[in-house]
């Protein structure tokens, strides 16, 4: 008797030790953002800006669970999404979900990178874990990207950031750190729409010509004119800064020709390594107070060539926001 009960207490150990693998096999960064940042019901808390969520940061811990083989999380963060945010009218995602707030989603616009994150980590999901309904709705958000914000203006292919409120029919307002082209790569390489390959060439070329100020440097927030004349957008600051710092990543993870990523990286090689402002006014040179975080420090260290620098380990100090830039960047260096 006590043999056959050791036998089921073994099995049962061994049972539990195969489901839990993917949890136990993942790296430390993704279980520290998952114990920091990820609820139970699959909501990515945004700590860093009053406790909300949004497009972004689901699409961020989707990504980082099919990294990670983590099944389980994925589901509850897709699960999470696809009930609160999903717009059945446009087939995108509302972007911003207020939980303390009467009507939680109060700003129905879309984020065309959150979109374009959920669209990647279906894919991903999908083709890892042979699950074919996440294949086809990745697709279906890609559809419904080409033909909610993907527009033609000025003789370029672009995306828009949403799809209220950006297109001023005599300009359009970029977001440029929503140029998401590891993402686009895979929807041409999967779906094989030649609209993939042309946002992706079209953005390269607006980059190369958004070199604002002595460092040419881009700005968060840019604006194109009918001319093909771009300058920083009017209503925000002229800064290189939380959202454009995104930039370099996803060229970098791309595999964008070292031309492309020169202005950051002679902006980054300038600056003391240790004391790196985390903004810099591209227009007066004024820069901030205060320095680089942890994350964005990594998409520096990446796009530099310090990728010895690059770990997944995150300080119990970041916010939301840095810790995703941060396991970001180090899933770049490993793809």
């Amino acid at each position: 008797m006590r043999g056959r009960l050791f036998f089921y207490m073994m099995l049962a150990a061994m049972v539990l030790s195969l489901a839990s693998s993917p949890t136990t096999a993942a790296d430390r960064g993704w279980l520290e953002f998952k114990t920091a940042f990820v609820q139970p019901d699959g909501r990515i808390v945004d700590t860093g800006n009053h406790g909300i969520s949004h497009s972004e940061g689901q699409g961020y811990g989707m990504l980082f669970a099919v990294f990670n083989d983590d099944a389980t999380a994925f589901d509850a963060i897709w699960n999470w999404t696809n009930k609160n945010l999903y717009r059945a009218d446009v087939g995108l995602f509302s972007w911003r979900y207020d939980p303390n707030a009467v009507v939680k989603v109060a700003d129905k616009n879309t984020a065309s990178d959150g979109d374009t994150l959920i669209a990647w980590a279906l894919l991903l999901a999908g083709e890892k874990w042979h699950r074919q309904e996440y294949i086809n709705v990745s697709t279906d958000i890609q559809d419904a990207l080409i033909n909610q914000v993907i527009v033609t203006f000025s003789g370029r292919t672009l995306m828009l950031p949403g799809r209220e409120g950006f297109d001023k029919n005599s300009y359009i307002i970029l977001n440029p750190s929503y140029f998401i082209f590891p993402a686009w790569k895979m929807f041409f390489e999967r779906n094989h729409q030649q609209i993939w390959n042309k946002l992706a060439t079209d953005s390269i070329y607006l980059l190369k010509n958004m070199q604002f100020g002595s460092y040419g440097l881009p700005t968060d927030w840019v604006t194109l004119n009918q001319s093909g004349a771009m300058e920083p957008a009017t209503g925000w600051p002229e800064r290189f800064s939380f959202d454009a710092v995104r930039i370099p990543l996803y060229l970098a993870w791309y595999g964008a020709d070292a031309g492309d990523l020169a202005p950051f990286v002679k902006y980054w090689q300038g600056q003391a390594h240790d004391a790196t402002p985390a903004w810099i006014n591209v227009i007066s040179n004024d820069t901030a107070s205060y320095y680089l975080n942890p994350g964005m420090s990594a998409i520096r260290d990446l796009v530099i060539n310090k990728q010895n620098n690059l770990t997944d380990d995150i300080s119990p100090k970041e916010d939301y926001y840095s810790a995703s830039l941060h396991l970001l960047s180090f899933y770049a260096k490993k793809t």
